[in-house]
């Protein structure tokens, strides 16, 4: 089976197993995270989206906590959507891994071809394509805080768009919960990926983000990317974020954010910071 290796172990978060677990554990008890390490055993019902970041865990890892901590409290699901940005502009303009096997220092996590081959099929944006997520480090990032919190008892279906559109979130919106309220149920979860706001002052920055946040929670998905493309926001994940808001609008659901920060919270300098959200997308 194709196993993809890991670009980014030493670079985006630490090569060795044991400096990854250390990294995790820092993201969730800094200042920044949630101050405590992920509950074991979680019982309650899933939500049905997260938005986390995709930075260097340094940067964007305490921010992201914030989501697995979440997602620790919820009982496991089985198969993960995990939705990107392709930064590196390679392959298709939406691209699905869809068999093998995905690599970390924690081990390896199996992707689901079902879903994967459901997923493209429904939302007719993704087709079946690797190049784009070789080198990609949106989706990668994450698995490690999945393998952390989840063991690797679950599967994934990694997914990168690099045609960023309002249509495109829309449609794998409508896919995501297609599958979900016809075949999965709570057994399947998305996680969509996207940073905000990048390298402007941290005042502006967090007007910025702080305006398409509000919109977020708006749970409009067309007032989300409105408010991107008014405000000048350089989000670099503008179709996960606006499809996770999406989903919740076609299943009834409400956004919250969770916790929002920036690179200048984390390490001191303002002069120029990129934006780090974590939201939740939830009936409650």
């Amino acid at each position: 089976m194709r196993v993809r290796l890991p670009a980014h172990a030493g670079t985006f978060y630490p090569a060795s197993k044991d400096d990854l677990v250390k990294a995790i554990e820092d993201s969730f008890l800094h200042p920044v995270g949630p101050g405590k390490l992920p509950e074991k055993g979680g019982s309650r019902k899933p939500p049905i989206a997260y938005v986390a970041p995709h930075a260097g865990y340094m940067y964007s890892g305490p921010v992201a906590a914030h989501v697995y901590y979440d997602l620790s409290t919820r009982s496991r699901p089985e198969t993960i959507i995990i939705l990107g940005p392709n930064h590196t502009g390679l392959g298709l303009a939406g691209s699905v891994w869809v068999e093998g096997y995905w690599k970390t220092p924690l081990g390896e996590v199996e992707v689901d071809s079902e879903a994967a081959r459901d997923l493209a099929k429904r939302s007719g944006v993704v087709a079946p394509d690797e190049s784009a997520h070789i080198y990609e480090h949106s989706v990668e990032v994450q698995i490690p805080f999945l393998q952390y919190v989840l063991g690797t008892d679950f599967k994934i279906v990694p997914v990168v768009v690099l045609n960023q559109t309002l249509d495109a979130a829309i449609r794998l919106a409508r896919a995501y919960v297609s599958m979900r309220e016809e075949s999965y149920g709570d057994r399947l979860l998305l996680i969509a990926t996207s940073d905000l706001n990048h390298y402007e002052p941290y005042d502006v920055s967090v007007e910025k983000d702080t305006a398409v946040l509000k919109a977020a929670e708006s749970g409009d998905p067309e007032l989300v990317w409105a408010t991107i493309e008014r405000k000048g926001v350089s989000a670099c994940g503008p179709t996960p974020l606006t499809a996770a808001v999406a989903s919740a609008k076609l299943m009834s659901g409400k956004v919250k954010v969770l916790k929002y920060a920036n690179s200048g919270d984390v390490t001191g300098e303002k002069a120029w910071v990129v934006g780090y959200p974590a939201v939740l997308v939830d009936w409650e």
